[in-house]
């Protein structure tokens, strides 16, 4: 865990690919993210999540107001999100964008699956970043913020995420969870008005991935 930018309002973290922002539901004792940080700066307000094995930017609230100020604009989509994948296959396009309705919660294992009929609209963005023998570097921005978009996202175009065995990837020696890191957050700082871009540096996992895919 990283402390990324830090004043009276706010908190951004780059968290760690192994922790989850709040208490997991089958163990109680777990450490999580929130958790540890209320323990060294008091008060928190969680604002959104990501996924526990996802890496990445993250931000939380320090007060009432600046918690009120994100929660809108998450709500209003005026939040923008980028996040970096490392993708199966050699992808056709250089931008696609994709907006398979999406049905989370499904089965014993949790999934989120593609829904015609019964899935609720999603929308996510990709963009080719960097091509390699089997497997492509790209960025996704979620639109919406379904439970997986970007993973189920991806595997319904074909392009299953390295690591990603819960959506039929296969298995892989190059990184050992699915490769997806929440680059960046770009939004409205609550207490100057102006906006705020950080990003998060990939993990040492995530970059030994790209190191062997670039063969370096």
């Amino acid at each position: 865990m990283q402390i990324l930018h830090q004043d009276s309002s706010i908190l951004v973290v780059n968290k760690t690919a192994d922790l989850s922002v709040l208490p997991e539901g089958w163990d109680k004792e777990a450490p999580y993210l929130a958790k540890l940080l209320e323990e060294k700066y008091g008060r928190i307000w969680v604002v959104h999540r990501i996924d526990k094995i996802t890496s990445g930017v993250i931000v939380f609230a320090l007060t009432a107001e600046a918690h009120r100020s994100l929660n809108i604009q998450f709500e209003k989509h005026e939040v923008e999100k980028s996040y970096h994948a490392l993708i199966n296959g050699l992808p056709k396009w250089e931008q696609k964008v994709t907006k398979f309705p999406l049905r989370v919660n499904v089965g014993h294992k949790h999934r989120t699956v593609v829904d015609d009929r019964g899935g609720v609209r999603s929308e996510t963005r990709f963009n080719l970043l960097e091509r390699y023998q089997a497997a492509a570097l790209v960025e996704a921005s979620p639109m919406t913020g379904r439970t997986h978009q970007i993973r189920v996202h991806a595997y319904a175009l074909g392009h299953p995420l390295l690591g990603d065995v819960l959506y039929s990837a296969p298995e892989t020696d190059l990184i050992a969870r699915p490769a997806l890191h929440a680059f960046s957050l770009t939004f409205t700082h609550p207490e100057t008005g102006k906006r705020l871009t950080v990003q998060a540096d990939y993990p040492h996992d995530f970059q030994e991935a790209l190191r062997l895919l670039r063969g370096k």
